[in-house]
């Protein structure tokens, strides 16, 4: 591959990566794990806009459905010993503001007003899902409390709730009710939506294993929950790396763990199929999916070598090669996109305070 390295701007342990339509224009939205800023990139890597200052620890942004740059965003999950103060906010841009962008400024007037859409106690992935005319909300919890540092006995949940059209309701005296539909799951850290039939679904992941959630096909029905592999998975993705029409679960474990593993239904049951044959420490980073026209998974790992690294299917050896896309830069988490017949990754380099675009052709 042929890599070439941007670095857009340095972000104090720079986490969240997510894109936003805004004014018929794309963008990208970077916010950090502790108490920063969250910025706005245009798809060139220019920084045009701060969305807030403080009170960051945002794990997870996404765009509502439909909407002119409106987004929910997780804030005040600085870490998994310190977040029960975290929560669900509502991001909406300022109708006011003038049609170029400018950086925002704190207190009254600001580009970007924010509000409270729930309180949730160590939310650290959530997503929206368009079902038909019903977009529900998916919000995934570390743990559900605990004692001291680093206790694991109080397993995570997920939640859900239909969202409404009209966010405008909620605020910190107003919020939206949810409904737990599975909870026993310890370390309940990754989270991924896929298609399946056309319609989203979104992967979760536990030290219980990999679990498949799939939302109601008639409004007030029931959701679906299957679980796909037992295996400790800190966060997981779907790939046909081989083309023959099955997808492969290509897995990080255990929970911020050191393996980088592929699994393959045989029978029913998924297999594994592939190792990492070295350890990377601390593997977070993740993306599933096509890359320069192959098959790829993607991870970094923010320990050790702190490496960023694609792997993909070699059908004449029947295994997957690896390539390093960076070293040294310990990745929380990338995002991929395609700007015109470009393929680029925007990397949240925890470790080194770093923003960086990879291009990346053949």
């Amino acid at each position: 591959m042929n890599i070439k390295k941007k670095i857009l701007g340095n972000l104090t342990k720079c986490y969240s990566i997510a894109p936003l339509r805004y004014m018929n224009k794309d963008f990208i939205l970077v916010g950090a794990e502790k108490d920063d800023p969250c910025y706005l990139f245009d798809l060139e890597g220019n920084k045009v806009d701060t969305v807030w200052e403080a009170p960051g620890g945002t794990m997870s942004m996404v765009q509502v459905p439909g909407s002119n740059g409106q987004f929910l965003a997780t804030h005040k999950f600085y870490s998994p010993n310190d977040s029960k103060e975290a929560k669900i906010v509502v991001v909406t841009p300022n109708k006011d503001s003038p049609p170029h962008f400018r950086f925002a400024e704190s207190g009254e007037g600001r580009t970007w007003k924010v509000d409270t859409l729930v309180d949730l106690p160590f939310v650290h992935r959530f997503d929206l899902l368009e079902c038909g005319e019903t977009t529900y909300l998916i919000a995934c919890t570390l743990k559900s409390g605990h004692e001291y540092k680093e206790d694991w006995t109080c397993p995570g949940q997920v939640f859900v709730a239909e969202l409404p059209k009209d966010l405008s309701q909620f605020n910190k005296n107003n919020q939206l009710e949810l409904t737990v539909i599975k909870d026993g799951l310890t370390r309940n850290h990754g989270y991924c939506r896929v298609i399946e039939n056309g319609k989203p679904v979104s992967l979760v992941t536990a030290q219980e294993g990999v679990y498949l959630f799939v939302p109601p096909t008639i409004k007030g029905g029931k959701w679906k929950i299957e679980k796909l592999l037992d295996t400790p998975a800190s966060d997981a993705v779907f790939i046909d790396f081989d083309g023959d029409g099955e997808r492969e679960l290509g897995i990080i474990s255990p929970f911020h763990g050191e393996k980088i593993e592929i699994y393959k239904k045989k029978d029913g049951d998924f297999e594994k199929v592939f190792s990492y044959g070295k350890p990377a420490e601390f593997s977070h980073a993740i993306y599933g999916g096509v890359l320069c026209g192959k098959p790829s998974l993607v991870i970094g790992h923010r320990q050790g070598e702190r490496n960023l690294i694609s792997f993909t299917y070699n059908a004449q050896t029947n295994t997957y090669d690896c390539e390093f896309i960076d070293t040294g830069c310990g990745p929380a988490n990338i995002f991929h996109f395609e700007n015109g017949e470009k393929d680029v990754i925007i990397a949240t380099n925890r470790e080194i305070d770093e923003i960086a675009m990879y291009t990346i052709s053949i």
